[in-house]
């Protein structure tokens, strides 16, 4: 069990890092809807390119981790702990995005009349919920 999670997880965070890499290249598919905005419709902050990138290699190295902590790839320079610990952060950041803000972000969100707001609460926090648990899963399994 603790495989198939460990592939399925890193399968999410390889597919939401190829899609920041999308955007970095000039995709526009999803952009409006990746950014919180206010009651107005403007965005809460403008990620350039080198952010973004940032954000892709973040998740890169997330769904790197998953695999070390599942045993599908052996670092043996790599202490257990840093595995264990990395897996750990990766469980409550996701989970703290899932709970949000509490403004513009996350369940319990006021905002909610914005195109994010509305794919927040239909795709963005339960897939934040979902990676989150997984990991905590991961967690219990190894």
């Amino acid at each position: 069990m603790a495989i198939f999670i460990s592939l399925l997880l890193s399968a999410i965070f390889l597919a939401l890092s190829a899609i920041h890499v999308y955007w970095v290249l000039g995709g526009k598919w999803g952009l409006a809807a990746a950014v919180p905005t206010n009651a107005g419709g403007q965005p809460l902050f403008r990620p350039g390119p080198v952010a973004t990138l940032a954000v892709a290699g973040g998740l890169l190295l997330m769904g790197l981790t998953v695999l070390v902590r599942g045993g599908l790839i052996q670092f043996d320079w790599l202490p257990d702990r840093v595995g264990e610990w990395s897996v750990w952060a990766i469980a409550a950041i996701f989970l703290l995005r899932a709970v949000g803000d509490f403004r513009y972000v996350g369940f319990f969100k006021k905002e909610r009349g914005a195109l994010f707001a509305r794919m927040d609460k239909r795709y963005f926090s339960p897939l934040c919920l979902a990676i989150g648990c997984l990991a905590v899963l991961l967690q219990f399994l190894t």
